[in-house]
């Protein structure tokens, strides 16, 4: 008979060949270092243990057959103090012989003690299990957005991802790009590209800073948002140092923004690849505030090179973002569960600060897809 039970240091091998098999569709065996980082990531982490832990599926041969990972978020929701877990990573295999063996890994999941589950990055398959199990669908928070800024080398950086041999062609990219940026105007917006000085941040400015000021600063710029993570002591400062692991991606850069009066009125972190994509990983703004942080990061970008930038959506930047000639496409959907009804509508209305940080977008699990 077929079991659910919390996953064992002992199931990684057989979780990670899953991984493998079912997530990055090829055949060969795990390598160790996924194995290993399973092991900090699931088991070892900050906030990891306790009664809130990653489910695997056992079949009736007593082979792991099915996994969702599980991360345990505290979050606060007007002073009242909360559990969210995270959920990654939920896969089943060999589903002809076991066709319910992910809805049962699914309900397992959501029957836990928690006070609110959600994943960012929940498939079409996934939604579909997550909404037959009461789940929602929170569209405000499922789109990814794009800018792109040197139109040249954007292309050439897709098109790298499939055939690496195109990037010999960086260099006749990066004179294109030139000359086309410099013959934008001053602050000009185009969908295909920014102008030579950039999006025009007027007098907003910008300090690189490090991970330690800009954990300080995600408090006092989410404190607008009725339902919020509370990050134990020292689980942001884990996060982060996961993230900034990432040399696939490019150098992680953290920036503060400043008004022309010195107030501190928000702060980015993104993946600076230069010629390349960056990635987002969050942008903190106070209210009012957002255009021009997002102006900001932008410029930021522009000037290490980078020829595009491309994150996840907050509904707060989302109006701020429709002007500034950004792009969004749908990858994966940001599905939530309550039993509580005030926590699902307070998700539902955009209160919530999800995604990003609170998510799991930091994490390196990506580099082994």
């Amino acid at each position: 008979m077929s079991v659910i039970r919390a996953l064992e240091s002992a199931d990684l091998p057989a979780v990670a060949g899953m991984f493998q098999r079912v997530l990055r569709k090829e055949r060969t065996e795990a390598p160790a270092a996924l194995i290993d980082y399973m092991r900090r990531f699931y088991l070892e982490a900050p906030g990891c243990g306790g009664d809130l832990r990653s489910l695997v599926h056992v079949n009736d041969a007593g082979d792991v057959s099915g996994f969702v990972g599980v991360h345990v978020l505290p979050m606060q929701f007007n002073g009242r103090q909360l559990r969210a877990a995270i959920c990654s990573s939920l896969m089943v295999e060999d589903h002809e012989r076991d066709p319910m063996a992910g809805a049962r890994l699914l309900k397992a999941y959501l029957d836990g003690p928690q006070d609110i589950s959600f994943s960012e990055t929940a498939n079409d398959i996934s939604a579909k299990l997550w909404t037959r199990l009461r789940g929602v669908v929170l569209p405000q928070y499922s789109l990814d957005w794009v800018r792109v800024m040197r139109p040249s080398s954007f292309v050439l950086s897709l098109s790298a991802s499939r055939m690496k041999s195109v990037r010999m062609l960086n260099p006749f990219a990066h004179a294109i790009d030139r000359f086309y940026c410099r013959r934008m105007k001053s602050s000009e917006r185009r969908w295909s590209g920014v102008a030579a000085d950039g999006a025009g941040h007027g007098a907003f400015r910008t300090s690189q800073i490090d991970s330690d000021a800009f954990a300080r600063l995600v408090e006092p710029l989410t404190a607008q948002f009725a339902l919020r993570p509370s990050w134990a002591a020292g689980q942001l400062d884990h996060m982060l140092t996961d993230a900034a692991q990432r040399p696939d991606l490019g150098e992680l850069v953290y920036v503060s923004v400043a008004s022309p009066v010195g107030t501190n009125v928000g702060a980015f972190a993104y993946h600076a690849l230069a010629g390349g994509i960056g990635r987002v990983l969050q942008i903190l703004s106070l209210p009012g505030q957002a255009g021009s942080v997002i102006d900001c990061l932008i410029d930021d970008a522009a000037a290490r090179g980078v020829s595009g930038l491309r994150g996840r959506i907050q509904p707060a930047l989302l109006e701020a973002m429709l002007g500034r000639r950004i792009a969004f496409l749908t990858v994966a959907s940001t599905v939530v569960h309550s039993r509580d009804p005030e926590l699902l509508n307070a998700m539902k209305n955009s209160q919530a600060f999800l995604n990003g940080l609170a998510g799991e977008q930091w994490s390196r699990l990506g580099r082994f897809t």
